[in-house]
């Protein structure tokens, strides 16, 4: 009774968190609480495995995740028209088709970016959350720094090829693969992020002398290499990342890469870090 109350009471706090609705039937305000990540529930977003059997039928006939990888590059190859030659540009000068990996390529450059905020835009209409950051500060809205991440966002230079659709695949491939192969039966991966300061994660609790909870953006990088995120910042934050909450991770398909091994974008919210500096 004491963790249903808990969840319920979390759940309807601090609505300024994103939308009063989502894709993947949690509330949203549950979803983004630090009760949420201690005890998370399966996430799915509506009719993506069901409108798509075919992919999880031939997932499901792999022996390995590099098998996986491969069914699932052919299959978004075929829907979206993503085969090597369709990605050249055109003689006529038309635009490239719009890809997940070209958004995961330029978030590993700048999270910042027009895809930046394609990939946020994504993640607050599945998830429901609202960025907290996208150049600046996202605070009162309407303000310059809402505008121009909703200008960007709703750009048609990357909404020309069902991208959203795109990232649902890729995040239920995701859910689908760290199940299978890469952290069966777990419901949490230990990560961590370096950071200079707290600008872009207000401390909404200070928990202890090294710990806090630390609002995350709707879209974050981890990296599951300790050593790799003081590359990052002084302050090295830890936490404990629910497996569902995961949207992808370098070994997911091969030949793709974000800023270097171990990095992990992670559906953010509310999270308890523990944090040490150098």
């Amino acid at each position: 009774m004491e963790l249903a109350k808990r969840l319920y009471m979390e759940s309807k706090a601090d609505s300024f968190n994103g939308h009063s609705t989502n894709l993947v039937g949690i509330p949203t305000g549950l979803l983004a609480s630090t009760a949420f990540n201690d005890f998370p529930l399966p996430l799915h977003i509506n009719g993506v495995r069901e409108m798509n059997k075919a992919l999880f039928e031939m997932l499901a006939s792999s022996g390995s995740a590099e098998e996986a990888s491969e069914a699932f590059q052919n299959y978004m190859g075929a829907l979206f028209g993503l085969d090597s030659e369709q990605r050249l540009k055109q003689a006529d000068g038309r635009r490239f088709r719009s890809s997940y990996l070209r958004l995961l390529q330029d978030w590993g450059f700048d999270s910042s970016s027009p895809a930046g905020a394609v990939l946020k835009g994504w993640v607050e209409s599945r998830f429901g959350l609202f960025p907290t950051f996208h150049k600046a500060l996202l605070e009162r809205f309407p303000s310059p720094g809402w505008i121009g991440y909703v200008e960007e966002k709703m750009s048609s230079r990357f909404h020309n090829n069902s991208i959203n659709l795109q990232l649902d695949l890729l995040y239920e491939y995701s859910q689908w693969s760290l199940a299978r192969y890469f952290a069966p039966g777990k419901k949490h991966l230990t990560l961590y992020r370096g950071v200079n300061d707290f600008k872009e994660h207000p401390v909404r609790e200070r928990l202890g002398r090294n710990s806090a909870i630390v609002r995350q953006n709707n879209l974050v990088s981890f990296t599951s290499d300790r050593l790799r995120a003081d590359e990052f910042g002084g302050c090295i934050l830890e936490a404990q990342v629910p497996a569902v909450k995961v949207l992808f991770f370098n070994d997911l398909i091969s030949g793709t890469t974000l800023k270097g091994e171990g990095e992990y974008l992670v559906i953010g919210g509310d999270y308890k870090v523990q944090y040490s500096y150098f």
